[in-house]
This record gives C-alpha cells, structure tokens and sequence, in this order.
C-alpha cells in the first residue's frame, strides 16, 4: 500500500495510535542495533534512518549500535584473507583488526551517520575508544566439553566497563550517538566485540527504556515457523535445550535477557527486513517482532 492508497481517516488512525506511545517514552532512552539487510538494502537504510530521527524529534533519545560483519568480510576476502570463527566469533588476528577498526570506525560508522544526518538529524559517530567510554578485555573461548581445549581468538574482547558519560552529554546536546563496537584495554590494545553485546550492555548502562534488536528473521520462531512473543528466561532456556534457538541466535538472545535481567524494560527482536519495522514496534500496538522480559 502506498501513501497514495491511503485515505486519510486512516492516516489520523495511525498517528491517534501513536500517539499514547509518544508520550509514554518521552525523554526515555531506545538503544537500536541496527544489522543485517536492513544495513545492505537501500531502501531499508532510508526507512531505518527516518525512523531514528522521528524518534528524536518526537522526544525520543535513540542510540545506535551497528554491526559490520558482511562489509568487514568482503574487504578481508579482497585481501586475500580468510574469515574464521569460533562459537560465533570472529578470530581476530592484528591484521584483521586493523580491517575491522577500518571498516566498523570508518566505512560503516561513517555511512550511519551520514544517513541519519540526510534524514534530517544530528548524528555524532564514535567507536568505544573515544573517551575510552568502551573498557574491554581480552576474550579466551572456553572449552566445550567435547575434547576443544580453551581457545585464545586474539583481539577480540569482552566488556569490562562503560563509561555512560560521553553518550549522555551528546543526548543532552540533541545528537544521536552512532556506536561501532570496539573497545579498549587497560593498556590501550583495540578489542573488536560483538555488537549484540555491546548493544545490551549499553542499554543496561543507560537505564534505556528499550532495547531494539534488527534481524533478518520476523524474530524467534518455534519449530513450526510461529513468530514468539512474551518470551520469559524459563522459556527461552527451554528453547535452547530443544534446539529451537541455536547458531547466531543465541547471542542475540543471551544480551537481550542479560539486558531484560539488568533493568532495561523491554528487549524487542525484530525482523529488520521490514520497511520502518522500528517505529511499527515503538509506536504501534502489534509491534513487528518477539518481545523478551528479564522475569
């Protein structure tokens, strides 16, 4: 349905059922991860952009942390140089992060940025080394049980700290912080870390109101393709025991509930393919995703 079919009854429906929405998160902190095709397809870009400012001008203090893991990937494999991941994390050598300080705090962290300002905002992109506001350290992969030792996968962290400070002065100013997830060690070494991860761990620093997640799925599906929804810790442990959540859902997951446990109200996983799937599951009542609660 184009803007042209839509008569405008309808119209004044769909801004009367935002507007409850509106006021209950006004001034409220939405931390947005923003991945998958909704990164890649032009005019998913364009919708996710507008979305972020309208969330800004309506009161809203979105914050955005992006992945880039297709982009780093492709620039590795134009280096002759094969990507290689242990229990979803990506082995990274010093060579390889250098690609990803390039790709994430330059190339996409960039282009972020410079579709929220096209859109009519005011974005500010940074990495978790300004201000060293990302304190990270070394991950070691542990063993698994089934004969895999322990596993050094070089320059890859875990968060130890964040510093919420930097990200509240720019909300204060009227900006939109833009994250790319690299975090820094005590000694100054780059730590490249999962952006699901960092996605969550901000949220809960920030006392956010909600945490949105974009995917390439409608969200968590059950084994006969059923979107689920209100999902509980107990469920989702019982889920990943039968197999229904596995591979690349599992982080995901796993920061969403760490997140939900931490304080931050509500987690949304939501289908990133969808054309403004993140005002439909902000401002409307059937949202567009799964919805997860810490208890």
């Amino acid at each position: 349905m184009t803007d042209a079919t839509i008569i405008p009854s309808q119209k004044a429906k769909v801004l009367a059922e935002a507007l409850p929405y509106i006021r209950r998160f006004h001034g409220k902190t939405i931390v947005v991860k923003y991945g998958g095709n909704a990164m890649t397809d032009e005019k998913l870009k364009a919708s996710f952009a507008h979305d972020i400012v309208l969330l800004k001008l309506v009161g809203m203090n979105p914050v955005v942390v992006h992945g880039g893991g297709p982009q780093i990937e492709s620039l590795l494999t134009r280096l002759g140089k094969k990507g290689e991941f242990v229990q979803g994390m990506r082995v990274t050598d010093e060579e390889t992060m250098d690609v990803v300080e390039m790709v994430l705090g330059g190339q996409v962290n960039k282009e972020v940025v410079t579709l929220i300002n096209q859109a009519g905002g005011r974005a500010v992109g940074l990495t978790g080394q300004d201000g060293a506001f990302i304190r990270a350290r070394k991950m070691i992969i542990p063993a698994d049980g089934k004969g895999n030792e322990a596993r050094d996968i070089g320059q890859v962290g875990e968060i130890s700290a964040i510093d919420p400070g930097i990200i509240g002065t720019l909300q204060s100013g009227g900006f939109i912080p833009v994250v790319a997830p690299i975090g820094v060690g005590e000694d100054g070494q780059s730590y490249n870390i999962n952006a699901d991860l960092v996605a969550g761990k901000l949220a809960e620093i920030l006392r956010a109101e909600k945490l949105v997640v974009l995917t390439n799925t409608p969200g968590v599906l059950d084994k006969n393709g059923n979107l689920l929804t209100g999902l509980t810790p107990k469920k989702i442990d019982e889920l990943a025991a039968e197999g229904t959540i596995s591979g690349g859902m599992l982080p995901k997951i796993e920061s969403a509930l760490d997140a939900a446990r931490g304080g931050v109200k509500s987690v949304h996983i939501i289908d990133g393919r969808v054309e403004h799937a993140v005002l439909l599951e902000i401002l409307t009542d059937d949202g567009v995703g799964t919805l997860i609660r810490g208890k």
